[in-house]
C-alpha cells in the first residue's frame, strides 16, 4: 500500500494542503484514502473531526478516519488503534494510496508542514522527510536531499507530489 504522510504543528496548513491533494489526485483519476491521527490526548472532538473528515471527503477521499485515544471514527472500538491495524483496515478497500495526516514518528514518506520557522528545529530530525512546505522564508541545508516550497506555490507544490505518486504507484 502506498502511504504518504503530512506532518506539522497546529495551524500549519496540513489538513488544507491535503484536502489540494486529494482534489488533484481525484481529478487525475487516482482513488485516495485518508486518516488523521488526533494527537491531542483524549477522544477527537467529535465536532472538528467531523468538520476536517468531511473536507478530505468532499475533495474526493473514498475513506476518512480519525483515531485519538482508542477511538477510531469508523464507529469500531479499540483498546488503542495504530496506524498499522488502520492501514490494514484501509489494505481492503480499492485504493490507490492513503495519506496519513499525523503519526510524526511513522516511518512513510512524509512532508514536513511549517507555520514558523522555528518548529523545523524540532521537525528536521524526523524520518523519511521528502518535502517540506513553509509559511515563511527558510533556508535548509544546501545538501538538503528533499525540496523546499512556500504555502503560497501551490501549483509547485502540487505538481512535484503528484510526480512523486505518479513514481510510487
Amino acid at each position: 500500500m502506498n502511504v504518504w504522510q503530512v506532518v506539522g504543528f497546529k495551524n500549519s496548513g496540513k489538513t488544507t494542503f491535503i484536502e489540494k491533494w486529494i482534489q488533484r489526485a481525484a481529478k487525475e483519476g487516482y482513488k485516495v484514502g485518508t486518516i488523521k491521527h488526533h494527537g491531542h490526548g483524549g477522544y477527537p472532538d467529535i465536532a472538528c473531526a467531523r468538520k476536517d473528515s468531511n473536507r478530505h471527503q468532499q475533495a474526493g477521499a473514498l475513506a476518512v478516519s480519525v483515531e485519538g485515544a482508542g477511538f477510531l471514527q469508523l464507529h469500531a472500538f479499540q483498546h488503542e488503534w495504530t496506524l498499522s491495524q488502520i492501514l490494514q483496515l484501509y489494505s481492503f478497500l480499492p485504493l490507490d494510496f492513503v495519506i496519513v495526516e499525523g503519526y510524526k514518528y511513522e516511518h512513510y514518506p512524509k512532508i514536513i508542514m511549517l507555520r514558523d520557522p522555528s518548529d523545523w528545529q524540532k521537525l528536521s530530525g524526523l524520518k523519511n522527510i521528502i518535502g517540506v512546505v513553509s509559511w515563511e522564508e527558510l533556508s535548509l541545508p544546501t545538501d538538503a536531499p528533499y525540496p523546499l516550497f512556500s504555502i503560497a506555490d501551490e501549483e509547485s507544490y502540487l505538481q512535484w507530489i503528484m510526480n512523486e505518486v505518479k513514481n510510487a504507484v
